[in-house]
C-alpha cells in the first residue's frame, strides 16, 4: 500500500512539474502584456506594413487572432520580421512565441528543428513566374532557362528536383531575401522566379509593371503553410492550434464578425459550445469562456480574413481552390469544438 501511495505521489509530482513547463509560454506572455510574432520581412496578403507600420496579412490575422484570444484585444503583438534563413533560430531562441510566416510544414521541419506545426493557414504549390516577352507558356519551356530563388526554402530543392524529374537543364541564380530575387528577376538577371504560387501573385504586386508577368499554370509541389512553436509546450501549442481550428469552426457554422453577437444567443447546443455559453472549453485551454467570440469579432472568420488578405477583397485575387471549406469543395477543415 505504501509503495502505491509512493508511486502516485511521484505521479502527482510529475504531472504538476510537466504542466509548470506546459504553462510557461503562456505566462511569459500574459506577464508581457504582449504577444511576440514572427513574420515575413513583406509579403502582400500574407504579412506586410504599411507606411505607418501596421501589419496586415493572413499570417497577420492569426497573430492578431492569438491575441484576441489571450487578451481581448488584437492589437497587442509585437511583429518580428524575420527572413527565412532566421525564422527557425528566433523561434528557438525564444525571440518570438510563435511563429506566423508562410513557413511549409515538412517532416523535416517538424522533427529536427525543435519545433510543431499547429495547422495549415494556406494550402499552396510552387510555381513559376517569367515575362510575357519569352512568350513561354508552360514550365515545360524553361530547359536552360536562369531560375532566380531564395536560399533557406523548401523552394531550392524542389526546383532540383522538377528540373531533374523533366531532364531539363537549368541554372540557380539564389539570394538571401525574398525581395532581393525579385529585384534581380525584374532586372533581367534570371529569366523566371520561383516562390510558393501565392508568393508570386503578391510579389507581382511589388513589380514596375505587373501586368508584364504572367504565372505559369503549373503547381510543381504540396506547400502547407502554418504556424509554428516550439516543442516541448504543449498548453501553448493547443492555442495556438485551436485559434485557427476556431476561425475555420466560425466559418463552416456561419459566425461572422457582424453576426457573432447574435449567435451567441442561440440555443443550439454546437453554436453553444463553440461560443462559450455552455461548458468550459475555452476554460480547459487556459483562456476564457468567450475566447471564440473574442477572435470572430475582433478578426474575423477564416473566410473573412482570407478574402480581405488574399481573396476575391484583396489585391491579389486569388481564388479560395483548395482553402476553401471542405464542404464546399476544398480541403479546409477543423476537428470538432466539443
Amino acid at each position: 500500500m505504501k509503495r502505491v501511495s509512493l508511486a502516485l505521489t511521484l505521479a502527482a509530482a510529475a504531472a504538476l512539474s510537466a504542466q509548470a513547463a506546459s504553462a510557461q509560454t503562456l505566462k511569459t506572455v500574459k506577464d508581457r502584456g504582449l504577444l511576440s510574432c514572427g513574420v515575413s520581412q513583406g509579403l502582400p496578403g500574407f504579412s506586410s506594413p504599411d507606411d505607418k507600420g501596421n501589419w496586415t496579412g493572413l499570417d497577420v490575422d492569426v497573430c492578431r487572432a492569438i491575441a484576441a484570444a489571450l487578451f481581448n484585444d488584437p492589437t497587442k503583438v509585437k511583429y518580428v520580421p524575420l527572413s527565412a534563413k532566421d525564422r527557425f533560430t528566433a523561434l528557438q531562441s525564444g525571440e518570438i512565441d510563435v511563429l506566423s510566416r508562410n513557413t511549409t510544414w515538412t517532416i523535416s521541419r517538424d522533427t529536427s528543428l525543435g519545433a510543431n506545426f499547429t495547422g495549415v493557414t494556406y494550402y499552396d504549390g510552387q510555381g513559376f513566374m517569367v515575362k510575357k516577352s519569352l512568350k513561354v507558356n508552360s514550365a515545360l519551356e524553361l530547359n536552360s532557362a536562369s531560375v532566380c530563388v531564395q536560399t533557406g526554402t523548401t523552394t531550392e530543392q524542389n526546383l532540383a528536383d522538377y528540373f531533374k524529374g523533366n531532364n531539363m537543364k537549368y541554372e540557380v541564380i539564389a539570394f538571401g531575401t525574398n525581395d532581393e530575387a525579385v529585384k534581380a528577376y525584374e532586372s533581367g538577371r534570371c529569366d523566371v522566379f520561383t516562390t510558393d504560387v501565392s508568393g508570386l501573385y503578391a510579389d507581382r504586386l511589388k513589380l514596375a509593371n505587373p501586368a508584364d508577368h504572367v504565372v505559369l499554370p503549373e503547381v510543381i509541389s504540396k506547400e502547407p503553410l502554418g504556424p509554428m512553436v516550439r516543442h516541448g509546450d504543449d498548453q501553448w501549442f493547443d492555442i495556438v492550434k485551436w485559434t485557427l481550428f476556431a476561425m475555420i469552426t466560425a466559418e463552416e457554422l456561419g459566425i461572422t464578425q457582424n453576426n457573432v453577437d447574435e449567435m451567441a444567443k442561440s440555443d443550439k447546443p454546437e453554436m453553444k459550445r463553440v461560443l462559450g455559453t455552455d461548458g468550459n472549453l475555452g476554460e480547459q485551454l487556459g483562456l476564457t469562456k468567450d475566447w471564440v467570440i473574442r477572435i470572430v469579432k475582433t478578426v474575423g472568420n477564416y473566410g473573412e480574413t482570407f478574402e480581405r488578405n488574399v481573396g476575391a477583397g484583396s489585391k491579389l485575387g486569388i481564388a479560395r481552390g483548395l482553402n476553401n471549406l471542405w464542404n464546399k469543395g476544398g480541403i479546409q477543415y477543423a476537428p470538432p469544438i466539443r
